[in-house]
């Protein structure tokens, strides 16, 4: 309680990728839509009193405009893109946020001061996502493997709270593999045509004809948003982790898989499938992608899952290292991809020491691999004994910005 009143709580997870936000003791998010806004006028992001129109959501941003501009929101960019989250915050109300668990003080203060001060909600509370992935398994300790859209974040969680001198992570994430899929593709003359670009036209019985369309003045960043949404499809229908190490000649005749594109064409897609996502295994397979130059320094420092998990429990305690390697959770949209929980769990009883009980843990439902921290924080936020634990706006107001650290540890 804050005050003497019960809060009811909204929760809200704001992913590099997707927002999840809903009522707390729900079984699922009600609202779930793409971490993006579109803006028609001109913006500064660092400008959070900047005034502009902003489209949120997957059917606000699947209607073209012109000059369109698309931004991705980064959830560890919270405290400089308040105008853009304006969009956000406007769709989903909430005062029960999840945040990386890389998320610095310095971070969290600056989240708390926006959130009481712009949208001046009455209590709030910060949880780390891999605290609340750890939480909706019903595991107080456990290491928790969260492959987002921006990025991939290993964080061991013991009794209920983050270990944050063990926590890992790499760029590597659910977009860069999205974007390594297109340009391969495009690098094999393929070429995936925005939907707002072409009309089918039935000019007989089940007979269809593609005519392009022009609208000079879209946006290159609308441009590639909606290349992205295809070949995001393409790479959960089609991708799996392969169970051994990728090599370009044991993959070079495999049967191909087809694919339909949205203007009719049908594609075959073959070492892709397996290549693709081995970058999560090897991050630096992309340096052998055409176009993706701009990232081969990044990934070049990166390090696969495996080195991740083991160096971050490495660094725990040696008392809970066995308890950690038999407890590791996957958790977000890219540790759904198939066959990701059996690769990694091979990999990592072939790594880790003799003496070590290897078990990867996933849920069967992919829904509820994505959606785990919001599904721990509704869980959490419906509980009666979390009522006091509620950093109110007067708690705000009488200690000043820096309670934070000691209302949400």
């Amino acid at each position: 309680m804050y005050g003497g009143d019960e809060v009811s709580a909204i929760v809200i997870d704001l992913g590099s990728h997707t927002c999840k936000a809903g009522y707390a003791g729900e079984d699922a998010p009600k609202a779930v839509f793409p971490s993006v806004v579109g803006s028609t006028d001109q913006m500064d992001v660092d400008d959070t009193t900047s005034k502009c129109k902003l489209y949120v959501g997957s059917q606000a941003l699947g209607f073209r405009r012109d000059h369109m501009e698309v931004f991705f929101i980064r959830c560890y960019h919270l405290s400089r893109m308040g105008s853009l989250l304006t969009g956000i915050w406007l769709t989903a109300y909430g005062i029960m946020l999840s945040e990386p668990s890389s998320n610095s003080q310095q971070q969290r203060e600056r989240t708390a001061e926006l959130i009481f001060e712009k949208y001046n909600v009455p209590a709030l509370f910060l949880a780390k996502n891999a605290v609340l992935t750890s939480f909706a398994s019903g595991r107080a300790t456990s290491l928790v493997v969260d492959g987002g859209g921006g990025s991939t974040t290993i964080a061991p969680v013991h009794d209920g709270y983050v270990l944050q001198k063990a926590v890992a992570s790499s760029p590597i994430g659910g977009e860069l593999l999205t974007d390594c899929l297109l340009k391969s593709l495009e690098s094999k003359g393929v070429m995936i045509k925005p939907r707002y670009s072409f009309k089918r036209k039935e000019i007989q019985l089940g007979v269809f004809q593609t005519v392009d369309l022009d609208f000079p003045s879209t946006t290159e960043s609308y441009r590639l948003y909606s290349q992205r949404v295809i070949a995001s499809d393409i790479k959960e229908c089609v991708c799996r982790a392969p169970d051994t190490p990728y090599d370009e000649s044991s993959y070079s005749n495999i049967p191909m898989t087809p694919y339909e594109l949205p203007d009719g064409q049908t594609i075959e897609i073959g070492a892709d499938r397996f290549k693709i996502p081995d970058i999560l295994f090897n991050p630096s397979l992309v340096q052998t992608i055409p176009g993706m130059d701009n990232f081969v320094e990044i990934a070049s420092s990166a390090r696969g899952l495996p080195q991740m998990a083991i160096e971050s429990i490495n660094k725990c305690d040696v008392d809970i290292r066995r308890e950690l390697f038999s407890s590791i959770l996957l958790a977000g949209g890219t540790a759904s991809m198939q066959q990701l929980k059996e690769r990694l769990e091979k990999d990592l009883v072939e790594e880790s020491p003799q003496a070590a009980r290897v078990k990867v843990l996933a849920s069967g439902n992919a829904t509820e691999r994505r959606f785990s921290v919001w599904i721990g924080g509704s869980i959490l936020a419906s509980l009666g004994s979390f009522q006091q634990t509620w950093f109110s706006k007067s708690e705000y107001e009488e200690h000043g910005v820096s309670y934070v650290q000691r209302k949400c540890p």
